[in-house]
């Protein structure tokens, strides 16, 4: 089974913000495979479903972005999942606005709801999907929690559906494959 989980904060106040790429990546594939969030629990709102003949969890934690490890160490120990079948997806303020990069490993670079997971899982070795959302000179928590300009939305929306054409090349070829094509 492959876990796929998308950061976020819940709520409607939240919707549309820097720091919900992950929840928004995890909407586009919902939307694609005409899927919902149809169960709660562990901390989070998730479906299980198949994709191209893969057992597949998509995930949306809903403790806050900071305790995102809650939820997905819960997860990953009642449903047994390996490390290796976990893929997390967040923004990073290091890449510019439309930039994705994907990592099988490293530092949480500063995002705190994947270094609440690290932490949890007590490993960097995370596969993960960063999407940029640039830097700015005001404080980081204003920034993060705030909406995109109209041009930045414009290339975010594009790298949020490059990120979801990543996690299904992960789950029909795996990591190594995706991260070869989605650079």
């Amino acid at each position: 089974m492959k876990l796929i989980v998308g950061l976020g904060n819940p709520g409607s106040e939240y919707a549309n913000t820097r720091h919900n790429m992950g929840y928004s990546v995890i909407d586009i594939l919902l939307d694609r495979w005409n899927e919902t969030l149809s169960r709660t629990g562990f901390k989070g709102r998730y479906v299980k479903t198949r994709f191209s003949g893969e057992e597949v969890v998509l995930l949306k934690p809903e403790t806050y972005m900071n305790l995102s490890g809650e939820c997905v160490f819960e997860f990953m120990n009642y449903f047994h999942i390996d490390d290796d079948d976990l893929l997390v997806i967040y923004d990073d303020l290091d890449l510019p606005p439309g930039k994705i990069r994907l990592r099988e490993k490293g530092s949480s670079g500063g995002q705190k709801g994947m270094q609440n997971i690290i932490n949890l899982l007590h490993t960097e070795d995370i596969q993960r999907i960063r999407i940029g959302i640039g830097k700015s000179s005001i404080p980081v928590v204003d920034y993060v929690l705030g909406k995109p300009s109209k041009e930045d939305l414009e290339l975010i929306k594009t790298a949020q559906n490059r990120a979801a054409d990543a996690v299904e090349t992960f789950i029909k070829f795996g990591f190594e494959r995706a991260k070869a094509k989605f650079f």
